[in-house]
């Protein structure tokens, strides 16, 4: 079982900069696929953002692209979300997500919350206004 541990969460105000940090248990070469999700108490669980290693496809949420950047921090086993112009609405608890896909297309349509191999345990980010 992958084990995935985050960092980074706190509490900023509107326009500020928070980044994120997803650690694996083990090589990512098993994990292909990671990504980041946030919940809200009461809504579904929604992808942000999400990196297929391979190849380093990226993808992103429309509520966050331009602001938010995927991308692997110091080789393999580490995936990072760096988050500027942080909205209030950007508010809630972010999961690190990892799952194994053959492609690139695959992490897009597979990386999904039914399709999650590995969870965090969360973070929470707090935008005040």
């Amino acid at each position: 079982q992958v084990q995935l541990v985050e960092s980074g969460g706190g509490s900023v105000q509107a326009g500020g900069s928070l980044r994120l940090s997803c650690v694996a248990s083990e090589a990512t070469y098993s994990l292909n696929c990671m990504g980041w999700f946030r919940q809200v108490p009461g809504n579904l669980r929604e992808r942000v953002a999400h990196l297929y290693t391979g190849s380093g496809r990226t993808m992103y949420a429309d509520s966050v692209k331009g602001r938010f950047t995927i991308f692997q921090d110091n080789g393999k086993g580490t995936v990072a979300l760096q988050m500027d112009s942080l909205k209030p609405e950007d508010t809630a608890m972010y999961y690190c997500a990892a799952a194994r896909f053959l492609s690139g297309a695959s992490c897009d349509r597979g990386l999904t919350v039914d399709g999650v191999r590995s969870w965090g345990q969360g973070t929470q980010v707090t935008v005040s206004s």
